[in-house]
């Protein structure tokens, strides 16, 4: 005779490991080191100000 298997725990181990694999996937797209973040608004923030100082006039409106 073979072993009864609990089905709900089975459905929810599958459930949890799909979940485990979907966040993994979306760590090693989306994810960044707080250095990179940090890297990136200062190249951004440098961006800004190079443009802001080659305005030809103010717009004080």
């Amino acid at each position: 005779m073979s072993n009864v298997i609990n089905l709900n725990r089975f459905r929810k181990a599958k459930k949890r490991a799909e979940a485990e694999q979907s966040a993994d996937e979306n760590r090693s797209k989306f994810g960044r080191t707080k250095s990179e973040k940090a890297n990136e608004a200062s190249e951004a923030e440098d961006a800004a100000r190079h443009i802001d100082g080659h305005k030809l006039e103010d717009d004080e409106r």
